[in-house]
């Protein structure tokens, strides 16, 4: 019977076969103790010369970490092996015999782990951060779809900005001119929204920023939920029920994987409502005292969101931005114009910021203005004007970054670890 590792517990004093590769050997003797992996985990076998063939036993002298190996035995529980659980093989069969391995157990430099990227993988601290990753990932996406959101996909090939024209990646697009790397999905999903009220996408986005930052990625992954009738207070609502599932489900359903990157469980357990609610003339207040003062108009960078969402336990929101750092689609508030109804959540532990969004301008003429102060084609918006045309409402949505989600759930320092293959400024290898 095949099975996977991570099903050991159900299979005790049955005889199994698992399919993997070592991950780890050592040797006394007559006696191999065989660390097997198959991306489900890792399990220690042991291999005894009085118990398989010689030809096996001697297979087992020369097998190299990372070889692929299929090893058949019975299960048997034992507390000090990793799982909780070992292997009795009483045979053994070399699938391929690999190359020296260039990551050993000695220090690696970034750079080298990074160009290495392909087999830095299959360490058991990756296997945690990819695992968390995609609990963040189901988390969200269950969250949404039991609170009625309906998933809608949004194309990665635009021909016009979401977040401002000077961090985006352009292509030629045949014979109609230039298209670019989407920077959101935010625009087509509020066309999905005055369709079906409720709707989410997922994928990746792009950004051309000239950063390299620990929070920055060139690609990454955005979860956008977009709602018709929502106003601010209610988004930031719903954002802060988003993010305290998440939380409790990756804390319930990976702690095992938490505990390998030796992350501190009780921080992740204050992620509980309700969220501090500084408005940005709070938030400037405080960066003053503390020795960091922001003229009033800049958008808050790293170096201030790390004072900000450190002073706190738990996720922050900072809201009402002036109208000029934020994107021209932002509804101002009504009784202060110079003011959107915009609001992001920096994460706690001075993590910064997960979720950007607000209220969109749902007037015509107000659009048509924002526009022309951006400096944006018209034409290209027309599409996206004819929702103030045709049934306009308040609406409002926000994006959830994915990576830096899961840095700061996982408390990594850089959320290059946060995805498979990172896009960084200088780096598109492998």
């Amino acid at each position: 019977m095949v099975i996977r590792v991570e099903e050991a517990a159900a299979h005790v004093g049955k005889e199994v076969e698992i399919r993997g590769w070592l991950h780890n050997k050592r040797s006394s003797g007559s006696i191999h103790f065989l660390q097997v992996r198959d991306g489900s985990g890792v399990m220690q076998t042991v291999m005894t010369r009085a118990e398989v063939s010689p030809q096996a036993f001697a297979a087992a002298d020369g097998v190299t970490q990372e070889s692929a190996i299929i090893v058949r035995g019975v299960v048997r529980t034992d507390a000090r092996a990793p799982g909780g659980h070992e292997l009795l093989v009483r045979d053994l069969h070399i699938v391929h015999l690999a190359e020296p391995f260039p990551i050993t157990p000695k220090e690696h430099g970034v750079e080298f782990l990074m160009d290495h990227r392909h087999l830095w993988l299959r360490s058991r601290r990756q296997h945690a951060l990819m695992r968390i990753r995609a609990e963040v990932i189901r988390a969200a996406t269950e969250f949404l779809d039991r609170a009625g959101y309906l998933r809608v996909d949004t194309p990665i090939l635009t021909p016009a900005a979401v977040e401002g024209t000077t961090t985006l990646f352009e292509t030629p697009y045949f014979d109609l001119g230039r298209a670019y790397l989407t920077q959101s999905g935010q625009l087509y999903n509020e066309a999905a929204a005055m369709a079906f009220g409720q709707v989410y996408c997922f994928g990746p986005t792009f950004r051309a920023e000239k950063s390299k930052t620990r929070r920055h990625l060139t690609e990454f992954w955005m979860l956008e939920p977009e709602a018709a009738y929502m106003v601010l207070e209610e988004y930031m609502e719903f954002a802060e029920a988003l993010v305290c599932a998440i939380a409790a489900q990756v804390t319930e359903r990976r702690r095992a994987e938490l505990g390998v990157l030796e992350r501190d469980i009780a921080q992740l357990e204050k992620v509980r409502p309700p969220f501090p609610r500084l408005s940005y003339d709070e938030a400037l207040a405080r960066l003053a005292a503390a020795g960091k003062p922001l003229p009033w108009g800049e958008d808050l960078g790293g170096d201030e969101e790390t004072v900000i969402s450190s002073a706190f336990d738990r996720p922050v929101f900072v809201h009402r931005y002036p109208a000029q750092c934020k994107a021209f689609y932002m509804q101002p508030d009504p009784t202060r114009p110079e003011v959107v109804l915009s609001a992001d959540l920096l994460a706690s532990e001075g993590y910064g910021e997960i979720i950007g969004g607000g209220q969109r301008i749902h007037d015509l003429r107000l659009l048509e203005l924002r526009l022309h102060e951006h400096h944006l084609p018209p034409d290209v918006y027309r599409w996206y004007l004819d929702l103030r045309r045709y049934g306009s409402v308040p609406h409002s949505g926000f994006g959830l970054g994915i990576e830096r989600t899961v840095a700061w759930l996982a408390g990594i320092e850089h959320v290059r670890e946060a995805i498979a293959f990172p896009r960084l400024l200088n780096r598109l290898y492998p």
